[in-house]
């Protein structure tokens, strides 16, 4: 197939999609190599961009989405504002902040930090699939540990942890209860000093393994 057609096919294939769609589900669909379907897809963002469409092509949590121009916002907010409420809550921002600039971190940790239970708002964030079950940490007890999916990174328009604010940047948001996580020094989504591996999750423990 030629260019044109290759292009047409790609930009269907993402505005269906309604999610990230990695490069080697591209090669496999479109059946061309690696190197002709980068080129597609940043020629597809390119063009999108320049023409300052109402949608946009973006490179997001690993793979392209089609998603709304930000220019658009207030007229999607106007929209959205009539659909069911999908905002998290402030008690799950909080503790998805935790997780995401301490992962992994065991729900022990997570409560010391907020000094409140957080059984709830951990399997709210299960439940979303903004955070997964990295293994268990090889303490007394074997607690569970848990880290951000890819559907975090989509969540908030991220292609991946290291475009996280820093600690610094973070805090310099005006956002109320900000937690005081990490050391401004540490990066996101950079392991703990003296964090054990994670090891897999037994059987057992499956159920609870929110669906990749």
């Amino acid at each position: 197939m030629d260019d044109k057609q290759a292009k047409s096919i790609l930009e269907a294939i993402l505005f269906i999609a309604g999610e990230p769609i990695s490069l080697d589900s591209l090669i496999n669909i479109l059946e061309i190599d690696k190197g002709e379907v980068e080129r597609l897809a940043r020629e597809l963002i390119n063009e999108y961009t320049i023409n300052n469409n109402g949608l946009l092509v973006a490179e997001v949590a690993g793979g392209f989405q089609m998603v709304t121009n930000p220019a658009c916002a207030p007229w999607v907010k106007k929209l959205l504002s009539t659909a069911v409420p999908t905002k998290l809550s402030q008690p799950s921002l909080e503790t998805l902040a935790i997780i995401a600039y301490k992962q992994p971190i065991i729900k022990a940790e997570i409560e010391a930090i907020r000094g409140v239970n957080s059984d709830g708002v951990v399997k709210t964030l299960l439940d979303r699939r903004l955070v997964k079950i990295l293994g268990r940490k090889e303490v007394p007890g074997r607690p569970l540990m848990y880290g951000t999916t890819k559907e975090f990174l989509q969540y908030f328009g991220l292609k991946d942890l290291s475009e996280m604010p820093t600690l610094k940047e973070f805090q310099e948001v005006d956002i109320p209860e900000a937690p005081e996580i990490i050391p401004e020094e540490t990066k996101p989504g950079e392991p703990v000093n003296d964090e054990p591996k994670a090891i897999e999750v037994e059987t057992q423990d499956e159920q609870e393994r929110p669906a990749e």
